[in-house]
């Protein structure tokens, strides 16, 4: 059973073992089990604890473990933003074939005017599918920065349309997939 100290902090009985944890053991911190926990080891002559380990070398540690941490995250972020620049560029291209496919259907049910307005449509997302492919991933949050900017409405409209298409083509694929079951 653990003694109370007259600071009312309960400690280990005496004679128990105790080994610091992994970032305390390397920082010279001595555990006094009858002082009631831990000890700086303090030069006398300058005021810091042996080795020079201070509370600034611990936030320049602190600062540098989170300065590698950001360059990870902000290394992954571009890392996954490219691999979905890839896979926008290859979807653009398959919805402009699915456009040029339908353009003949169009042609044959509703005239050729509107087979001709499909297969404009498919060119001018294949020219947008090939713009996003050769840029970089910098011009293009660029670009978007500044047409958000120039035309706030025109933005929000165009993702507002985005949503509502995303959205009927996913639960077109659902229905789908529950009359193919």
């Amino acid at each position: 059973m653990a003694d109370t100290n007259n600071s009312g902090n309960e400690t280990p009985p005496t004679g128990t073992e105790f080994s610091p944890a992994a970032p305390l053991d390397t920082m010279e911190v001595e555990f006094d089990s009858a002082a009631g926990g831990p000890q700086a080891n303090k030069s006398e002559e300058t005021g810091s604890t042996a080795g020079g380990t201070t509370a600034g070398t611990a936030k320049q540690a602190f600062s540098d473990a989170s300065q590698k941490l950001t360059a990870f995250t902000g290394d992954k972020a571009r890392a996954y933003a490219e691999d979905g620049k890839a896979k926008a560029g290859s979807l653009l291209d398959d919805f402009a074939r699915l456009l040029q496919d339908a353009a003949g259907n169009v042609d044959g049910k509703l005239g050729e005017q509107y087979g001709n307005y499909a297969r404009s449509a498919a060119s001018t997302v294949s020219d947008f599918s090939g713009k996003v492919k050769n840029k970089d991933l910098d011009e293009l949050v660029a670009e978007a920065r500044g047409f958000v900017e120039k035309s706030p409405a025109v933005a929000i409209g165009t993702a507002a349309a985005l949503g509502f298409v995303l959205m009927r083509v996913v639960k077109a694929g659902i229905d789908a997939n529950k009359t193919d079951a």
